[in-house]
């Protein structure tokens, strides 16, 4: 029986900034390893969000234990951070000529939702955080050694326009749930329902 391909016609990139979601979280994560070996105490790691969450009071015991582990302070993205990382995003997405469905820019993470290019996820996903790295040093003052994205981004396959505008939906709400205005950014498009999975 012959096998049916799934065709990706964009991809949901999840970055998360320093510190705030660590390759033991009690959440789950992407990581396969711990190359810090004191973050072993606050737990081991499990590939992949599990399928039961930790209470609030969990997930804060062992974020103030893993803490006190980390070589740098946790980094939060204030308004000036946010701007710079908006800024740089921008840029990367002008440059390399990706399309840009949906973006936001949270207090520790960043949710893009991007047409499929000839990059592969992973290489958007390399391009992303690099610019912004250098632009955060650049504007707002985030010190040169201390690192601002965490080694555990996630993405998604989106495989039908249905995916991209429960996904895009997803993304501009985010803000909301916090009790922050909506976010708008020059370099998004709204989607249209393309679909088409050339190039």
């Amino acid at each position: 029986m012959a096998t049916i391909k799934t065709v990706v016609i964009a991809h949901h990139i999840i970055l998360t900034g320093y510190g705030h979601w660590l390759p033991n979280d009690p959440r789950g994560s992407m990581s396969r390893e711990l190359r810090a070996g004191k973050l072993f105490a606050a737990g081991p790691i499990h590939f992949g969000r599990k399928s039961v969450q930790p209470s609030r009071d969990e997930l804060r015991s062992f974020h103030d234990e893993a803490r006190q582990a980390l070589e740098h302070p946790v980094l939060w993205f204030d308004s000036a951070k946010r701007q710079a990382v908006a800024q740089a995003f921008c840029e990367v997405v002008a440059t390399r000529r990706y399309k840009c469905f949906a973006c936001a820019i949270m207090s520790n993470h960043a949710h893009l939702v991007l047409r499929k290019h000839r990059d592969f996820a992973e290489t958007m996903i390399d391009a992303l955080p690099r610019a912004s790295t250098t632009g955060l040093r650049r504007l707002a003052d985030v010190p040169r050694g201390h690192p601002v994205w965490s080694n555990d981004e996630d993405k998604k396959f989106l495989s039908s326009p249905d995916d991209i505008r429960r996904t895009v939906l997803y993304v501009e709400e985010n803000p909301a749930n916090v009790g922050e205005p909506s976010q708008q950014y020059e370099f998004v498009r709204p989607y249209d329902g393309e679909w088409s999975p050339r190039r």
